[in-house]
């Protein structure tokens, strides 16, 4: 069993993969933004299960922050998580300086996303997606894995990313593993870091909102279901930027119940924006 490796280079982690490449292993790749919580090393367990060996990336992405104040505040917790992957083995943890990962001013691909982007997130955080996009297929062609694994709480991202690969046909498969959540029900995110205990107590009102949804879907149609749940959230404290039961295929709008549909609500819960999603049944 091989420990973990810490790399910050294109060249080291090429490097470092040499041997499980000659030796035709699987690779698995976790990316993330560090700040690491219960739900980032779920996903490592889920690699590092499938995978022969797994690469980890911290990085805080700046592309895909449509505000300077979001990526100023945004969680940096880089030596706790070393420590919280230390125990981990046959893994490899890519930590790259920005300059490293945008090397000669790289310009996104111009991708077709199915209008995937426009709703939503991409919506309320215009070109949000494509500093995602951007990165995501730079981090896929250094690290080249057999399998990427996301969490289904950023489940437009999921569908980007699906579809990034798809248009650029990359040998890749994407795997989206289940929400992990608070003791309350708030999906665990690295934003969390940012509430004190009255806001993540106050924050519960989404996930308890989503389950409405999920309890009550059979009774209402999608837009008197819409309109009933929009209530109920506002009975919280968080201030509602959305809630939208949508398509799960392809986040377009529905009329009805006859396609499988999702639950998506944004919110802020004092200066902190929160997303959820919940799959209806």
């Amino acid at each position: 069993m091989i420990p973990p490796t810490i790399v910050a280079s294109r060249n080291e982690l090429n490097t470092a993969l040499l041997a499980w490449r000659k030796a035709d292993k699987s690779i698995g790749f976790v990316p993330t933004m560090g700040a690491l919580h219960a739900g980032h090393i779920s996903l490592i367990h889920e690699a590092v299960g499938t995978c022969d060996v797994v690469v980890v990336s911290i990085f805080i992405n700046p592309t895909q922050f449509n505000k300077a104040e979001d990526l100023a505040q945004y969680p940096k917790t880089l030596e706790a998580d070393l420590l919280l992957l230390n125990n981990f083995t046959d893994v490899i943890i890519f930590v790259p300086e920005v300059s490293e990962i945008y090397q000669n001013n790289v310009e996104p691909s111009k991708i077709d996303f199915d209008s995937i982007c426009e709703r939503l997130e991409g919506k309320f955080r215009p070109g949000h997606f494509d500093g995602v996009a951007q990165v995501v297929e730079i981090l896929f062609n250094i690290v080249q894995p057999q399998k990427a694994f996301f969490g289904q709480k950023d489940y437009q991202q999921v569908l980007v990313v699906k579809q990034l690969v798809k248009v650029l046909e990359l040998p890749i498969e994407i795997i989206a593993c289940p929400t992990k959540r608070e003791f309350n029900g708030l999906a665990m995110s690295s934003r969390n870091l940012l509430l004190n205990e009255q806001e993540i107590n106050a924050a519960e009102i989404i996930w308890k909102t989503l389950c409405f949804v999920q309890e009550n879907k059979d009774k209402y149609s999608i837009n008197e279901l819409q309109k009933l749940a929009t209530a109920f959230f506002n009975e919280g404290g968080l201030s509602l930027e959305y809630l939208e039961i949508v398509n799960a295929a392809d986040l377009s709008p529905v009329k009805d119940w006859v396609q499988d549909c999702v639950c998506c609500i944004a919110a802020f819960c004092g200066k902190v924006r929160l997303i959820d999603n919940l799959v209806l049944n």
